[in-house]
């Protein structure tokens, strides 16, 4: 599912227009980022948390020049999903690769 197919999915459930469906959507996700850039963790209850990580400071390669790099310590964002979240993905049937769908 894409993000369009989103906002038409939140807006054919819930009658609100695709245009406000759409602003909130992106301010959504603009108030996550920031709150991840400023070190903030967001935790929404039955769904997950979304962290930063600190990533430690190693050595890469260059395989190309065959030189080692210098990569230093650095924060990547993540996701955690909750424990009930994780449970109703788990108890669901997904028809399996071999099944025509």
């Amino acid at each position: 599912m894409r993000k369009a197919d989103l906002i038409s999915e939140i807006s054919d459930k819930t009658g609100i227009p695709k245009v406000d469906v759409m602003v909130t959507l992106e301010t959504m996700f603009k108030e996550i980022k920031q709150s991840l850039i400023a070190g903030e963790n967001i935790y929404i209850r039955g769904f997950g948390s979304f962290i930063t990580k600190k990533r430690a400071a190693k050595i890469g390669r260059n395989i190309k020049k065959n030189i080692a790099v210098a990569i230093p310590e650095h924060y990547v964002p993540a996701f955690k999903p909750a424990k009930e979240f994780v449970q109703e993905v788990k108890n669901k049937n997904f028809p399996s690769a071999e099944t025509p769908v």
